[in-house]
Order: C-alpha cells, then structure tokens, then sequence
C-alpha cells in the first residue's frame, strides 16, 4: 500500500512521548534516520530471525507481535495500536528479532534507525532514561502477564481484559459497552486461551447476566457486577 502524499516525520515525531522535550534540531536529527513504512492489513512487518535494525513506531492501525511454536500455533505477545513504539530491547541487544510482527489492519509506522538513537542518547541522558522508562514498563506488563496466565482462570482473564479496556469515565460507570479492538482469536492468543476456550467464557458469561455479545461489541448491564467476579 502506497501513501497517497508523503507525511511530515519530524511533525509526527515531536508528538511521540519517548521524545518528548527534545529540540527541534534533536527532532531533526532524528528525523534525517527515519522512514515511514506503509503495510497493509495482514502485511509482514519483519520475521522472526530479521536483523534489527531499529525500532518502530506506530502511526495509526494495529500490529501484533508473536511467535508461532514447533507445532505451528501462533501465540500473541502483544497487541499495538496508536502512538506505541516496540523493538527497542532487542536493538539494544544487538540481536536479530526473536518475534513476527504483522499489520491488524492497514498501518503506518516509522523506523528510527539505531544509529540515531545511540547518537542521541549520547548528546541527551534524558532520552536513555524515558527509553528505559519505556522498557521497564514492558517488563513490567511481561510480569502482570505471567501471573495472569499462572494464577487466574480464564474467565478472570477475560474480565480483567474487559475492564481494562475502558475508559477511566467508564470504570465509574453503571455500565459500558467494549468494542473488541481486533478478532477474538488474536484477544485470546493475547491472553493464552484457544479461540474455542475464549467463545465458551463468552458464553458463560452471557448466561449469568453479566454481559451482552453483539459480534466485536461487548455490552457490560453492571460494571460493578462484572468486576465483584474478576477475582
């Protein structure tokens, strides 16, 4: 998929957190080493065994990163949209990727070149400290992921993942409604379920009264409710 009209990188990095209260020229720099890469919908972004070269960022659209096992099931690292950026850890170790990453939908991302980065990271500490800010709330999630995944149900994942996608109006809320951000086979890779196993805690759900399925929208009566069952 081509653009139809080139983007203005330096614009779009001045609004990415990681580089936050840089300098117009340090955007500059940046930008110099940065190009925009359009993928569309189930699109490969790179393979597992690719050389890393830098990281990405995420413009608009949605990327999944995963593995696929010696059996040849997929499971879903982690699912990204709007503004986030991923593959900083394994630029720094200087390692080829160790995952696939592969377009949701129609996306646009930029490639920082690591060769960029260093060079800034040498002129600006603050930058290291937001990249390892960023690295260590990955971690961070990495570890929330496996608690879940040893010490709670499926059904508590479920939930948990429900609440956690709404907004913070929402949790206050009566009820609300969710509109899964992707097909429900890639929502429960992410959350370490087979589809089938996912669609029956769906089902179960439904029949004690505590949500309403209408196909990618998931209605909540009683947010309340829901959250008195997450465990």
């Amino acid at each position: 998929m081509q653009a139809n009209h080139p983007i203005n990188i330096e614009a779009l990095l001045t609004h990415v957190p990681l580089f936050n209260g840089l300098a117009p020229e340090e955007i500059t720099r940046i930008g110099r080493h940065t190009r925009e890469i359009n993928i569309p919908k189930g699109g490969i972004l790179f393979h597992k065994g690719d050389p890393c070269n830098g990281f990405h960022l995420l413009v608009y659209g949605q990327v999944k990163l995963a593995f696929t096992s010696p059996q040849g099931n997929e499971k879903v690292v982690e699912i990204l949209s709007q503004g986030q950026s991923f593959g900083e850890a394994i630029m720094f170790m200087d390692k080829p990727y160790i995952i696939f990453a592969q377009a949701l939908t129609d996306a646009l991302l930029l490639h920082v070149s690591k060769a960029a980065v260093f060079e800034e990271l040498q002129r600006d500490h603050n930058l290291c400290r937001k990249m390892l800010a960023g690295m260590a709330m990955r971690l961070h999630q990495l570890m929330n992921d496996v608690e879940s995944y040893s010490l709670h149900s499926g059904k508590q994942r479920i939930i948990g993942y429900l609440l956690r996608e709404l907004t913070e109006a929402e949790q206050c809320a009566t009820q609300a409604s969710v509109i899964l951000s992707t097909n429900k086979g890639v929502i429960a890779s992410r959350l370490n379920l087979t589809q089938e196993h996912f669609s029956r805690i769906l089902h179960e759900l439904t029949d004690l009264g505590l949500i309403v399925v209408e196909g990618r929208k998931i209605h909540i009566p009683s947010v309340a409710n829901l959250r008195t069952h997450e465990g």
